[in-house]
Order: structure tokens, then sequence, then C-alpha cells
């Protein structure tokens, strides 16, 4: 499952050539389809300085860490054959990928204030879009990146004729966030194998010794290692322990963290950020005790009861499906297989839990409104998180739960497959 030699990612300038390049296809090849999908003419993102729409980060280059005071972005469906146009008033030029406008009366500046506004009506008002979507959303957060106060003056500086043809970017917004590149997959790739090995490293002897090690050290000794491998993570990682005779450990009850012993059940939930991507994964392990040499047979088969709830919810995971639908379906199945589990997995990329359909929560176990309600699209990625429930007979019928979470990837044509593999055995710790 592991792979025996973990690839380095790049230096951090290749990074960011890389990045730029999917920044490019994004743009000129997810984008238009999307706008013409959704039958948007014209987009605005507006946003300013620590104050960013979700949609930003998607939109710039990865050398742009925040928006120039007041940022705005314009694209304008000029139709197939002249393609959209895309431009800037305020910031740079992304690395040549927007027309930036500049100052009228001082070329030299960046356009700033009401001139800024003026030029933006202006646009408007050449092109006359038959319609102006903005970030706004009740539902999806990843769609409401518009600002109160920016939306007031936005709608008063283009004026009542334009503003009659506002629409919500709802969809359009979303969808952008949620499809990938296939370019992205390579790197994606690497970045699991990474996340693999640590966590193969962190379930072992060299980071845990039974008896003196916490699950909080545990925690701790993964913070560190992703710092010093230059990486990032974008939640604190969780080591939960389950132990014959003790259902009651719980993780979150315990600040300084549960002593590992041996005969113990292991579980972690990790991920890291690099490139402006994210990876999400759970995994178990088994601290063996005196004289075993692998997992009782019963602890094993709760981990193949997880794989198969797995098996369940991929086989169901298929385009045009709203994720209520690949939830309800997957529950259904589970059930019919006697399988005891929950499903809670929802879309990766951008953001870690990202724009796209949720497909169940942990403790809400039914169609989720609004969110449960968008489609499986094509080009998409997913992390596959899941739990499942079984009597070991050697715990005396105690329950162990399972908890596993891989991320998984559709192609273009909706077909899916792991984007490196997923755990069949636990991690041991001798």
């Amino acid at each position: 499952m592991l792979q025996a030699q973990v690839p380095k990612l790049p230096p951090l300038r290749q990074q960011a050539e890389i990045q730029q390049e999917w920044l490019r296809l994004r743009l000129e090849r997810n984008l238009p389809v999307l706008m013409r999908k959704h039958g948007i003419q014209m987009w605005i993102v507006a946003c300013r300085e620590y104050a960013e729409d979700p949609a930003f980060f998607s939109l710039v280059s990865p050398t742009v860490f925040a928006a120039r005071r007041t940022t705005i972005y314009v694209f304008h469906d000029r139709g197939a054959k002249e393609g959209v146009e895309r431009l800037a008033l305020g910031g740079d030029s992304n690395g040549g990928l927007y027309t930036v406008y500049r100052d009228p009366d001082t070329p030299q500046h960046e356009i700033y204030g009401e001139s800024q506004w003026r030029l933006l009506r202006k646009l408007i008002d050449q092109r006359h879009p038959s319609n102006i979507a903005i970030d706004i959303s009740p539902t999806h957060a990843f769609s409401d990146g518009l600002t109160v106060g920016m939306r007031d003056k936005l709608i008063q500086s283009m004026g009542p004729d334009n503003a009659k043809r506002v629409v919500p970017a709802e969809n359009l917004a979303l969808e952008y966030q949620e499809q990938r590149v296939p370019e992205m997959l390579p790197t994606y790739r690497q970045m699991m194998e990474i996340v693999h090995s640590l966590i193969s490293r962190a379930f072992s002897n060299e980071v845990i010794k039974p008896g003196v090690t916490t699950s909080e050290d545990v925690v701790w000794w993964l913070r560190q290692e992703v710092n010093d491998m230059g990486l990032g993570t974008w939640f604190q990682p969780s080591i939960m322990v389950q132990r014959k005779g003790a259902a009651g450990l719980d993780f979150l009850d315990k600040p300084h963290g549960i002593v590992i012993e041996r005969g113990d059940v292991l579980h972690v939930d990790f991920g890291i950020t690099a490139l402006r991507l994210n990876t999400d994964t759970q995994h178990m392990g088994y601290v063996l005790r005196p004289g075993e040499t692998d997992v009782p047979a019963g602890i094993q088969r709760a981990l193949t009861n997880g794989n198969r709830l797995q098996d369940l919810v991929l086989s169901r995971l298929l385009p045009g499906r709203s994720g209520n639908e690949v939830l309800l379906d997957a529950l259904h199945a589970m059930r019919e297989e006697k399988i005891n589990g929950s499903v809670y997995s929802h879309p990766i990329g951008d953001h870690g839990h990202a724009a796209g359909p949720m497909i169940g929560l942990w403790d809400r176990q039914q169609s989720i409104p609004g969110r449960g309600d968008a489609k499986v699209l094509p080009g998409t990625w997913f992390s596959i998180e899941l739990s499942a429930k079984t009597a070991v007979p050697e715990w005396s019928g105690q329950e162990l739960q399972v908890g596993l979470e891989e991320d998984a990837a559709l192609d273009s044509e909706g077909r899916v497959a792991w984007v490196l593999t997923r755990q069949s055995k636990y991690h041991l710790v001798r």
C-alpha cells in the first residue's frame, strides 16, 4: 500500500510555475464552458484586501496572496469565437492572464477609489451583457463571497439599468472552484504518497513506544514533520484510541492525550496543504500485544467492513447524481449488506471541505437540503469519508469503529478511482 520512496515536491519556484499553468488551463479551458453551461455572459468578482471572495484564490497566480486594495475581476463571454475576456480593475495581470486597467488620469498609478467604479460602469455599458453574475448565495459559502458593503457599492456604481440584469453566480462560482484540470493529478498523487508515508511512520515504533507515547505526541510529531517538509495543513490532526474494555476513550476529552498501550487500535485523521491543494486521509493502526505478529481476525474484519462500505460509496459516485442521491443509495446498499456504518464524504481540492455536493454529515445520515442537492461533476475530486462499527469477538463482542478516508478522482469521462490507493491492512506498531 505504501510507497517505498516518497517523492519530494519541487522547489517553490517550480511549484509556482506549475500552479500558474493550472490557473491558465482553468481560466482558458474550464471557465468558458461553465459560463455557457449556466448562461452567464458577465461574471464580476469584487473584493478587498483581507476580505477575499473564496473564488479569488482560484482566479489568481500563486504569487498573489491577497486582493490589492479593492480588486475587481470582470469576465465577459464574447462567444465561442472570441472567447471570454478577463479584465482586472486593481491588482496586476497575474502573469499576463488578465488585461489590467490603470488609473485613466495617471496611468502610472493603480486605479483606485471612485475612478475604479466609474470605469467598471463604463466597461459594463460598452459590453451591455444580457446578465451580470455576482457571488451571492444563501446555500454555498463558495458562491457567497461578495460582502454586503461591496454589493451595495457595486449595484450603485453600475447604474439602475445594469442592476436589473444582476443574477446570482451561485452554480458558476461553485463549479469553477470544484472542477479540476487533469494536469493537477500527478502532483496530487505525490502529495498523497507523502501523506501515506507520514501516517505509516507515525503508526510505527519510530514514533510510538507503547506505554509511554501519548496520542498527542503523535499529533505533534505529524505537525512538526509537515512543517519541516515545507508543507502546510488545513486542520489539526487527530489521533483516537480504542481498546478492549474501554469503549469510552474519547480524544476530545483528553487535552494531554491518552497513553498508547499494547492491544490498542489507533485512528488518525490527517491532511496536508501544498500548491493550494489539500488532502484528507483517515487510516487505522494496531499496537501488537506480546506474541502477536498480526492483528486479531475480528479487528481485521472491522477494517474489511469499512473497505466494503468504501466500495458501495465509490461505485455510486456518478456524474449527474446529487450528493443526496449518492448518500441515500449507498446507505440503502449498506443496510442490505448489514453493515453498521455512516457516510459523510465531501469534495476536496482548492479547500479541504471543498466546493461541490455534500454527501452526508457524520451526525446527519439523511439528505442535506441545498448543499447535498449539488450534482457530481466529471473532473472533480472527493474525500470518501465514512465509518463502520463491527462487534469484535476478541473484545468480548465490544464494537470497534473503523474510520476511513481516502481521496478519489473522477476523470473527464466520469470514471472514478482512488488517487493513490486505500488502506486494506492495519499499520502495525510492534
